[in-house]
């Protein structure tokens, strides 16, 4: 386990070969800071959120609205971190690499 700023931390799961603006579905896990219980609280087994987890069940939804390409599939808010699996389509926009000159 490597230390960051004195505290040991659990090393990157990304796979270094791969690039993660590639087409493909992803598995997302967001933490609140400190793990602490922004979202809302779990009552007989069922998530009941607050006002700031009730905007992360929103934003979530809008993501597509932003990134076209992006499609949401299973998703979970729990009271310190959201689970979701995002599906990146390939891009409908390609961009030509051209040499650009700066000298004259």
């Amino acid at each position: 386990m490597a230390l960051y700023k004195n505290k040991y931390r659990i090393e990157s799961a990304r796979w270094r070969n791969w690039n993660y603006a590639n087409a493909a579905a992803y598995y997302v896990t967001i933490c609140t800071k400190d793990r602490a219980h922004f979202f809302g609280t779990c009552v007989r087994e069922r998530m009941c959120l607050n006002e700031i987890g009730a905007l992360a069940w929103q934003f979530w939804q809008e993501i597509p609205q932003h990134f076209p390409h992006v499609q949401l599939d299973q998703f979970v808010i729990m009271p310190n971190h959201v689970h979701g699996i995002i599906i990146i389509q390939p891009s409908p926009v390609e961009t030509l690499h051209c040499k650009v000159y700066t000298k004259y």
